[in-house]
C-alpha cells in the first residue's frame, strides 16, 4: 500500500512519529547510496508529521523494560522499546512492518500498513 494514500485516508494530522524514529530515518538516509536524496525524502516525511518527544516516557519505559524482562521476553532493540512505549503513553497505534518485535508489549496497538 502506498503511504501517501494511507496518510490521506487516515489524515496526516492523525499521524505522528517518535524522535527515535527520526534518528533511525536520518541514519538510514546517511547510510544510503544517495544520502542527499534520501535526506530530502526523510525531511519531506517528517515535516508532514508531528514529532513526539521521548522525554516524557521515561517512567513508563523503565516499567515496561522491567516487565518484559520478568516475563522472559526482553526487547533486544532499545530503540524499538522506546518507540513502542511512546505510542502507548500517547495512546496511539504503532504502525510498523516489524510487528514481531513489538508483540510482547501488552496493550500496544499495532498495525502493519505495508501488508494492509
Amino acid at each position: 500500500m502506498q503511504l501517501d494514500k494511507v496518510f490521506l485516508e487516515k489524515g496526516i494530522r492523525n499521524c505522528f512519529i517518535s524522535e527515535v524514529t527520526v534518528l533511525e530515518l536520518r541514519y538510514g538516509a546517511e547510510n544510503s547510496q544517495d544520502p542527499s536524496k534520501s535526506h530530502m525524502a526523510v525531511s519531506h516525511l517528517i515535516n508532514s508529521l508531528s514529532i513526539l518527544p521521548v522525554g516524557g516516557i521515561v517512567d513508563e519505559y523503565a516499567k515496561m523494560k522491567v516487565h518484559l524482562r520478568k516475563q522472559g521476553t526482553p526487547m533486544h532493540d532499545e530503540f524499538d522499546l522506546i518507540i513502542g512505549v511512546t505510542a502507548m503513553v500517547h495512546d496511539l497505534v504503532l504502525v510498523t512492518h516489524n510487528v514481531k518485535d513489538f508483540k510482547a508489549m501488552p496493550n500496544l496497538q499495532i498495525q502493519n500498513w505495508v501488508e494492509a
